[in-house]
């Protein structure tokens, strides 16, 4: 629709719209620079900015904001907007810095006082129209419809993978389902806008008023023959028609705002690449400024944001690549700071170099290899630094028994228990040592960790780290082995001299990381977790990781078959219950068939592009009540376990030890929680028999070995009884009882005896809910009961514990006051919205304030378990090993002459893993022949 070659082309951006819409993209994983400001709103402004300029190629472009205090409506009507939240504390940092941007892209900013955005975008719109202009209105605000003409269209950006969405005439009568635009004016009119405050008329919504418009052909006309209206909807007219047309007023956009349209001073200039620059150097936006500034824009290479030890090899996505403009430009790098790195490339120097090494306290090293994968990829070369701006590499050749026999020279070092290991993800590097057979050994000191402790919500990679704590740039990966993709080479195509450039640097840097950080996590007084909780464990995930677990393929492959039949008769029913044959696998056909077809109510918003939403959490709502919406979610749910574990898990056995080797993160979960990935266990649907059929996969590595899965009973709510104090909650946990059963007891007022299943059903969801901050709305939506039976249900459940309330209460106190909460061993997570003056943020972070103590405590009540287990296991010399961590849940491969002796140091490893508690720990315990079975 856009015609590049079309001399007049004026783009008018809503500024406030897109700066909403750029904050709340990013809203699940906002953007922090170093400073911790949250600059997502910016960044995605400013991106969609340059994508227009840059791909739409306007001749004409400005930006118009809404400016503080009423406009004309508000003289109108009061009420206008008066229950809109207040602008969230990260929206209001961005909106200064985004106007400075703009100005310094010298793009105008037109505004009129006492009017809104849209009044001024929709009059200069009209202006020039009349001289010749083709105007885009770039915006994702659906009232501006009603100013589209042949030659005035709105632009809708794209958003989270989706295109640019141009809507002209046809566009807009479609979506609003009406004869002509003006239409759209009394649509708004007929059922109102709740973000706006405009009342509408009562029991009128979009359909309704669809079909009264395709009548009547506008609210006058509706009025006017309200006769012929009937029941409800005639009453409701003639008692709010005034209010009707009063809303209609306060939606129409006001196209003779007094502001003229100066063709000059609309032209897209050069932008001024000078105060840009200081900009986005304040702003710490790296990759926007080569965008727009090109190579003048930072005097170093980018470089790849990783979180691993190697970066991103061949075919590996780089997952935080999109996050990269949240690293500051920098001026350091390796060609400005003199630096002295030797490489040991003989045996002599090989031998000096380990003299060096046993001699030192503490040693930073890092790996270089082959892959990403450290139970596949092979070491290309080591390198070492134990001061600033030096160090050693030592190169490994190809030839497997070669390397072997230089690596053995060094284990006297890596074996040590005296010399502390300094790195960057450690768990790497001694899981790919461990596969030559190398124990790293003595204290561990992982600069991710360390990072991850004092800023769990940010990235923690080595290059960000690097250019926030050091004010440097390392060497980018691409200028070794190429960009990424399909000509990109491996470490073992590089020469000496750059590779061992490459290398020292990682471990000199990782060096100068460990002496900025350690002080810092004294001070932020999270020294002895990392000392002995977070440090310790990767050595067991090292083993854990190395050790692996057996998976049955053939059962896969049968059970692979068994699962197609299922998905064709889920789909055949999904087709015979919708009347109609369509793509289930398709959101936009799945929409049109529940909404349209069906004519299934549609109560939310939808989708950038204008399609239904399709997603897990609406159709699970809808499958209460609606067959074919249950029907769609079996079909999903069967096709996904399918492809992504049954058909899946078969391929991802390790070809040099035939088992499954799962990764495990301990830098991603904010309240410390383990992931895993490759493939995650934790999202396996076991709550469903076909879900938990995978589990039947893992089994023990022979005949002679048997699984045992041992979980926390009901931990995080023994804990929170723990931390509350609360007396109720306690006293049935010390006397054994059924704790949902108790809670059903108190809360319905009857003896435990006459508790129904489904009061301890509601009992059992509201005890889980709680923990998690669940509202009325929330709980009323799991039980599939009233918002009011919900909200006094709660209020019965506080009513009998009101330790819970009260603990709850306190430690959103101590957030608001502290900026942060704390678990039992001293984990901390900062809370930066606890005082928002946004009641959505505010409530968000309130939520997460009551959870993370608890949630994280029971994270680390489970690390310190399977450090004591590991501890144990060693000193005994077992066979029996740890090979998962799923949640609450630990799986052991045990030698079954050894299943005596295991199972009580598993049990009592668990049990007093946090000593001192005065809840009772139960840990449940099963054995078998496989994950299921045993568990």
């Amino acid at each position: 629709m856009i015609d590049p070659k079309t001399d007049k082309r004026l783009f008018l951006l809503d500024g406030h719209a897109l700066v909403y819409r750029a904050h709340y993209a990013f809203i699940a994983r906002p953007l922090f620079n170093s400073k911790g400001q949250n600059v997502s709103a910016i960044n995605g402004f400013v991106r969609t900015l340059w994508d227009l300029i840059t791909n739409q190629k306007p001749t004409h472009i400005a930006v118009s904001f809404d400016l503080p205090g009423p406009t004309f409506r508000h003289e109108m009507y009061e009420p206008y907007k008066a229950n809109r939240d207040a602008q969230p504390e990260d929206i209001s940092f961005a909106l200064p810095w985004i106007k400075k941007i703009i100005e310094a892209l010298n793009i105008p900013v037109i505004t009129k006082v006492g009017f809104e955005a849209d009044d001024v975008i929709g009059t200069i719109a009209k202006q020039a129209e009349k001289e010749g202009y083709v105007v885009y209105m770039v915006t994702p605000d659906k009232d501006y419809g009603q100013l589209v003409s042949d030659k005035i269209f709105m632009y809708k950006p794209g958003r989270q993978g989706n295109e640019v969405e141009i809507c002209g005439v046809p566009e807009i009568l479609a979506t609003w389902d009406i004869e002509h635009v003006d239409q759209v004016i009394d649509m708004l009119g007929l059922q109102g806008d709740s973000v706006d405050n405009i009342p509408g008329i009562p029991g009128i919504g979009p359909k309704s008023a669809a079909i009264l418009l395709k009548a009547f052909g506008s609210m006058e006309n509706i009025i006017a023959s309200v006769d012929q209206l009937k029941g409800k909807q005639q009453e409701n007219v003639r008692n709010f028609a005034e209010q009707g047309m009063l809303s209609k007023r306060l939606a129409r956009i006001d196209i003779e705002v007094p502001i003229q349209f100066n063709e000059t001073d609309y032209c897209l200039d050069p932008p001024d690449k000078v105060a840009l620059r200081g900009i986005f150097d304040e702003l710490e936006f790296r990759t926007l400024a080569r965008s727009i500034l090109g190579t003048e824009a930072v005097p170093v290479q980018q470089s790849l944001f990783d979180t691993g030890a190697p970066r991103p090899l061949p075919g590996m996505p780089d997952e935080n690549e999109q996050f990269s403009e949240t690293a500051p430009v920098v001026r350091d790098n390796i060609t400005t700071i003199e630096h002295k790195y030797l490489i040991a490339d003989t045996v002599e120097l090989r031998e000096q170099l380990l003299k060096e090494l046993m001699s030192q306290a503490a040693v930073a090293y890092d790996s270089e290899t082959t892959d990403v994968d450290a139970n596949l990829a092979e070491l290309v070369g080591m390198s070492f630094s134990w001061g600033k701006s030096s160090g050693w590499y030592m190169p490994l050749p190809a030839d497997r028994n070669e390397c072997l026999a230089i690596i053995e020279a060094f284990r006297p070092f890596f074996e040590s228990e005296s010399i502390k290991k300094i790195g960057q993800n450690l768990k790497y590097d001694a899981l790919i040592l461990k596969w030559y057979g190398i124990e790293v050994n003595g204290p561990y000191f992982d600069t991710m960790l360390a990072h991850y402790l004092l800023e769990p919500e940010l990235r923690h990679n080595m290059d960000y780290l690097a250019e926030i704590y050091l004010n440097y740039s390392p060497v980018s990966i691409s200028t070794l082995i190429g960009k990424k993709g399909v000509t990109q080479g491996t470490m073992r195509d590089v020469e000496l001299d750059k590779i061992a450039e490459y290398a020292t640097e990682d471990a000199d840097i990782t060096w100068q990381l460990a002496e900025v950080l350690s002080p810092k996590l004294l001070d932020h007084e999270v020294a002895t977790l990392n000392d002995n909780l977070e440090a310790p464990l990767v050595k067991v995930l090292t083993d854990l990781e190395f050790e692996g677990i057996n998976i049955d393929a053939q059962y896969l492959k049968n059970y692979s078959k068994e699962l197609m039949v299922l998905i064709a008769t889920a789909e055949e029913k999904v087709y015979e219950m919708a009347g109609a044959r369509f793509n289930i696998g398709s959101p936009k056909q799945v929409g049109e068939v529940l909404f349209d077809v069906l004519k299934i109510p549609y109560r939310w918003k939808k989708t950038s592009s204008g399609q239904y939403s399709t997603d897990e959490d609406k159709l699970s709502e809808l499958a209460y009540e609606n067959p074919v919406a249950s029907a769609i979610l079996t079909f999903r749910g069967l096709s996904k376990l399918l492809s992504t574990y049954v058909d899946a898990l078969p391929k991802m056995i390790n070809p040099k030890s035939g088992r499954i080797h799962s990764s495990f993160n301990q830098a991603l979960a904010a309240t410390g929680r383990l992931s895993s990935n490759n493939p995650n266990l934790q999202n396996i649907p076991i709550k469903t028999p076909e879900g938990a059929r995978v589990r039947e996969a893992f089994i023990p590595r022979d005949e002679n070995h048997v699984l045992l899965s041992a979980d926390y009973s009901q931990i995080e709510l023994r804990l929170i009884a723990e931390m509350s104090g609360d007396e109720a909650m306690l006293d049935a946990f010390i006397k054994g009882l059924d704790i949902h059963l108790a809670t059903a007891a108190k809360v319905y007022g009857v003896p435990l005896e006459e508790v129904t299943p489904t009061q301890r059903r509601n009992a059992k969801t509201v005890n889980f809910s709680i923990i998690y901050g669940a509202g009325s709305t929330n709980l009323s939506k799991q039980l599939g009961i009233k918002r009011q039976e919900a909200k006094e249900l709660i209020e019965a459940y506080f009513t009998q514990y009101h330790g819970l309330k009260k603990y709850m209460d306190e430690t959103v106190k101590f957030a608001r006051d502290n900026g942060y909460v704390i678990t039992l061993m001293g984990r901390k997570r900062n809370l930066r919205d606890i005082n928002s003056r946004n009641d959505l943020a505010r409530s968000g972070a309130e939520r997460v304030a009551v959870n993370t103590p608890i949630q994280g405590t029971a994270a680390d009540m489970i690390k310190a378990a399977m450090i004591q287990i590991h501890k144990e296991f060693k000193e005994h010399n077992f066979a029996s090993k740890m090979v998962l961590q799923v949640h609450d849940e630990l799986v052991f491969d045990v030698l079954k002459s050894e299943l005596e002796m295991v199972k009580p140091i598993i049990e009592n490893g668990m049990k007093y893993a946090m000593p001192n508690l005065k809840v009772p720990i139960l840990v449940g315990m099963g054995i078998g022949n496989n994950w299921l079975e045993a568990h």
